[in-house]
């Protein structure tokens, strides 16, 4: 029996050609019932554990909490349809990008007015407060119009909607905005501005049909041109900002996908687009948060002492342009262009155009407005304009667009602010602040 004994004492670290010597039938016996033994031991252990486990679990929910899934499955692909689902045979199928965002919502709740069929898409990221996106999306969801929530680098998503969905156009909004954000995390603008444009055309490219695409460019694309009023065909490779960079890189790629693909393309450079549910990083919307906070505001001046002025364009009448570009548009002529790459029949239609509101202001001159709508005198503090990215000015030359679009602008400045401040007081503190009134 003395053979036991040069058994290690921890399972597994026998080591036969160490520890071996000659033993009998009997000894390997032994050993072979010892080993059985803590077998059924460790068995024993296991069983009573899960056992254990499943007595003192709970019993299942009548309403079980369920991992989040954005997209996919029966009821989603029936909210997809009846929400992308058009009034008449003449009437537009439209994936709106960015649906959430400012001129996204705007521009989804004029399609769905009209009787158009309008299917929403948004990341809702936290660029700026996604309460604003929500409550947008509830505005949305009361017109009939649902947002898918997903992301335009989601190859596997976009795909789906395209197979679900045979959409004539996509108005292409998505985009990371702001210039001045660049310089904190330039890759978000390389990520959404350029990756997922990319990624929005392949799919658009390999669907069947192809749909026409209309996408947000910017004005900032005209960075330090200083020629005025900006006019399509100025120059546009002197970029001042990350954020402009990454536009007039969409509208180059946007230009080989049509010409290769025969995607039919419209650029549109917004121009200081404001108003209500607009975006709180806009001077205007921040501008009216401080001044009625009683704060202090920073108001920039060039260089040289002068003035900073912007094409400030009110929202309906963006939306106007919008509509006016996905009407005019030709449909592409790369049908059943696939993985493959098939050749297109033949050349497609390749526009962009400015819209604004062809009347500069200084922003000077939008502060006194601001003062006299909310009644509260501003505290202003002038500084130099930093080397953020930002222009001196913005003026946009829009007879491309009067031509072409039917586009004419009709609000300015101070009547858009009036609703922009009204709808501001409503939203933020509907009770406290009827009294500015």
């Amino acid at each position: 029996m003395d053979n036991i004994n040069i058994l290690p004492s921890t399972p597994g670290k026998l080591k036969p050609e160490k520890y071996y010597q000659p033993y009998n039938n009997n000894n390997n016996n032994y050993i072979h019932r010892i080993r059985l033994s803590k077998l059924t031991l460790w068995s024993s252990i296991f069983l009573a554990f899960i056992i254990f486990f499943f007595i003192l679990s709970p019993s299942p929910s009548p309403n079980p909490i369920r991992t989040h899934n954005p997209w996919g499955g029966p009821d989603w692909e029936k909210r997809v349809t009846k929400s992308a689902r058009r009034s008449s045979a003449s009437s537009l199928t439209v994936l709106v990008t960015g649906a959430s965002g400012f001129v996204g919502t705007h521009v989804s709740l004029a399609l769905k007015r009209r009787g158009d069929g309008v299917l929403g898409l948004d990341n809702f990221n936290r660029y700026y407060d996604p309460n604003l996106k929500r409550a947008r999306q509830k505005l949305l969801s009361r017109a009939g119009v649902f947002v898918v929530e997903g992301d335009i680098n989601d190859e596997k998503l976009l795909h789906k909607l395209f197979d679900v969905v045979p959409f004539t156009h996509v108005m292409h909004l998505a985009a990371q905005a702001g210039v001045r954000y660049a310089m904190q995390n330039p890759n978000s603008y390389i990520h959404s501005n350029i990756a997922g444009f990319v990624n929005l055309l392949e799919a658009s490219k390999s669907a069947n049909p192809q749909p026409s695409i209309v996408y947000a460019s910017s004005s900032s694309v005209y960075g330090l041109n200083s020629k005025v009023p900006f006019s399509e065909k100025d120059r546009t490779d002197q970029p001042a900002s990350l954020y402009a960079a990454t536009k007039k890189a969409g509208e180059e790629i946007a230009h080989v996908y049509n010409h290769i693909y025969g995607l039919s393309i419209t650029g549109l450079r917004f121009f200081t687009v404001y108003g209500p549910w607009g975006r709180p990083d806009m001077a205007y919307f921040f501008f009216t948060k401080d001044i009625l906070k009683r704060k202090q505001i920073t108001v920039f001046e060039s260089p040289d002492g002068g003035s900073v002025a912007r094409d400030f364009t009110y929202i309906d009448d963006i939306v106007k342009g919008c509509l006016g570009a996905l009407d005019t548009a030709k449909k592409s002529t790369g049908v059943g262009v696939g993985v493959g790459g098939k050749k297109k029949k033949g050349n497609a239609q390749f526009r962009i155009f400015n819209l604004g509101n062809t009347s500069p202001v200084p922003v000077t001159e939008l502060v006194d407005i601001l003062e006299r709508l909310l009644k509260v005198k501003v505290k202003r503090k002038v500084m130099p304009m930093p080397r953020n990215g930002d222009v001196r000015f913005t003026h946009a030359n829009i007879s491309k667009a009067q031509r072409e679009l039917g586009y004419m602008p009709t609000t300015d400045l101070e009547t858009g602010l009036n609703k922009f401040v009204r709808w501001y007081l409503d939203f933020y503190n509907p009770l406290k602040n009827k009294s500015v009134w």
